[in-house]
């Protein structure tokens, strides 16, 4: 089901799977984790927040979605915010608007909606010099 490529080889780093929801199963609420999530089943709300999400070619997901790096092979309705990445493979169907530093769109998804990409954060060094403060920006 899942292609490798650059985004896939990332989620590789995930140690285990925190919460899974399996294929049979409904969920009503938000759901949050600082790990990795599974939706198999369906879920009727918000993913509040996720290190990773896998979203498998049977799953379904009704609401907004917020992790750092986001795989979609089923149905999501509702605004994804991917902070690293976001991947919609040749299964995905996403309605609503993205947000992502780094999008692959396979041939066969469908999306309809708004996309904007993120820049990456900049990262702030603060250097002190003798009585002065001096910032530099990369």
């Amino acid at each position: 089901m899942f292609r490798k490529n650059k985004f896939l080889k990332n989620l590789k780093n995930i140690s285990k799977m925190e919460t899974i929801l399996g294929s049979e199963t409904f969920l009503k609420g938000v759901l949050n984790s600082e790990g990795a999530i599974r939706v198999d089943g369906k879920l009727e709300g918000d993913i509040g927040e996720a290190t990773y999400l896998i979203v498998g070619e049977g799953g379904e997901i009704c609401g907004n979605v917020q992790a750092s790096q986001v795989v979609i092979g089923g149905k999501v309705t509702g605004n994804i915010e991917a902070h690293s990445s976001l991947e919609l493979l040749e299964t995905a169907r996403v309605l609503g608007d993205i947000k992502t530093a780094s999008l692959s769109i396979a041939d066969g998804s469908f999306f309809e909606g708004n996309c904007s990409m993120l820049k990456e954060k900049n990262v702030i060094e603060m250097e002190l010099s003798s009585n002065s403060l001096t910032t530099l920006r990369s």
